[in-house]
């Protein structure tokens, strides 16, 4: 859709541009010292209310789920015309009956969990409860401010001055739009749901493709250093730091350039959700083109223009509202269901499924003389299940060098069903599991030769 470049702005849009804008990229995006390293505002507010709830969050998202599936079903029983009539419940509760079994799934392993009944396996502090107990309850507050403040960095100007800017850059080597780069940022500096948050909701709003979309919150969802710390804590480098994280920028920008070019990726249409047309124009009229900094005046007018439209408090706590339940009651089930599933596979004994998987790589990683090949390769695939699992499997290893390779490869993956992979499941953005498991091998397969050669240098 074609920008009117000539268009006035009110001399309070300069202000209605900076000052939210400003308020949103402090919360989050400005990193923040903490006693275990740095943070952004948003996640420090989540984790100071989640402290002060966490004896009741657990029960708190049983209900979530509860409703999310009592609604679904209500929404099954009542006519349709009373749905229709509102947009945000047909899109909160009008599921296909495959989500519908997925929020049935999700709301019996909640209430066997919370209340420690039936098999073990579903409940344990491994499982269902690593997800009620510790995860989902994270999430809770995380969704409740990401959610709440998100217009911020939406619907004030930011993402058009940086997109025009940027756009130079993301195109050529990405093929995203300029605006991408905020996804990443927050991602980084915040955690990888915040740019899949961020994501969705571009895409519902028509600024990004079906692909685009999907190569964002599959690519660009990248895991915050606060977690990166925590992983490579758990394997025992800590003073590795530095070199582990480099490592992982690395291996993060190659990937990204190589995913959005090959298939599952490269063959989701350049089409916007319900048929509608791209909002999105990154021309730079010549009226700008020709003047020095003409990238940054046209970005600068676009943020203005933005700005000038943007509504008032009232709608702009609303619409934040808006994103919080659609969050809560779309996603915690995805994350119920399926990352409960996956971890009860990842601690079977009997059902070892993500060991086998990981057997085919023992060759690879003898070949590329990874030390004791065959416990790392019991790490490669686990971390599909959740991020954390990789680094748990791998204290007792006893090379630092295999568990270098096992923390980096954890946390360049990206796709784990029990965070990230649930959200992007929940969300509109058009991936299903089969996909995001292919994704997820792509990833693995194209990061772990890089991640080795590193190591090599360094050890």
């Amino acid at each position: 859709m074609a920008v009117n470049h000539t268009q006035k702005t009110s001399p309070f849009a300069i202000w209605k541009f900076l000052i939210p804008s400003l308020i949103g990229v402090g919360l989050f995006m400005t990193p923040v010292p903490t006693g275990d390293g740095f943070t952004i505002p948003i996640a420090l507010l989540s984790s100071r209310l989640e402290g002060m709830l966490i004896s009741y969050l657990p029960t708190i998202m049983t209900c979530v789920i509860l409703v999310s599936f009592l609604g679904t079903v209500i929404c099954k029983l009542a006519p349709k015309q009373t749905i229709k009539d509102s947009t945000f419940l047909k899109n909160l509760f009008d599921v296909t009956p495959f989500w519908f079994i997925v929020r049935l799934v999700a709301t019996i392993f909640a209430i066997l969990t919370l209340f420690q009944i039936g098999p073990e396996a579903i409940y344990s502090a491994d499982t269902g409860g690593l997800l009620l107990g510790d995860l989902l309850p994270l999430l809770f507050t995380i969704f409740l401010f990401a959610g709440l403040f998100l217009p911020l960095l939406l619907n004030f100007g930011l993402l058009e001055f940086f997109g025009s800017m940027l756009a130079k850059i993301m195109r050529p080597l990405f093929t995203l739009p300029g605006r991408s780069s905020i996804d990443s940022l927050a991602s980084w500096l915040g955690d990888g749901t915040i740019g899949v948050i961020l994501t969705n909701k571009q895409y519902e709003e028509g600024f990004y493709s079906k692909r685009e979309a999907a190569v964002i919150g599959t690519t660009f969802s990248v895991v915050s250093i606060t977690f990166s710390l925590v992983v490579i804590d758990k394997v025992g480098l800590q003073h590795m730091f530095f070199p582990f994280y480099l490592t992982v920028i690395v291996t993060g920008i190659v990937t990204a350039l190589i995913m959005p070019r090959i298939p599952p990726l490269s063959r989701k249409p350049q089409e916007y959700i319900g048929g509608k047309e791209s909002k999105l124009d990154e021309t730079v009229p010549d009226a700008f083109a020709n003047q020095s900094f003409g990238n940054l005046k046209y970005g600068f007018h676009l943020a203005k223009l933005r700005a000038s439209k943007s509504p008032g408090i009232v709608s702009f706590f609303k619409d934040g509202s808006k994103n919080v339940l659609d969050m809560w009651l779309g996603v915690a089930p995805v994350i119920m269901a399926f990352g409960t599933i996956a971890l009860v596979i990842a601690e079977s004994e009997t059902f070892p499924l993500f060991t086998w998987l990981g057997m085919p790589f023992i060759p690879l990683l003898e070949l590329m003389q990874v030390p004791e090949a065959a416990a790392a390769s019991e790490t490669i695939i686990v971390g599909f299940a959740d991020m954390f699992l990789p680094a748990l499997f791998a204290t007792g290893i006893e090379s630092e060098m295999t568990r270098f390779i096992i923390a980096t490869l954890s946390v360049s993956q990206l796709i784990f069903l029990s965070e990230v992979g649930g959200v992007l499941l929940g969300s509109k953005i058009p991936l299903n599991l089969k996909e995001l498991f292919i994704i997820f091998l792509e990833r693995t397969i194209i990061s772990l030769p890089i991640i080795v050669a590193i190591a090599h240098i360094i050890f």
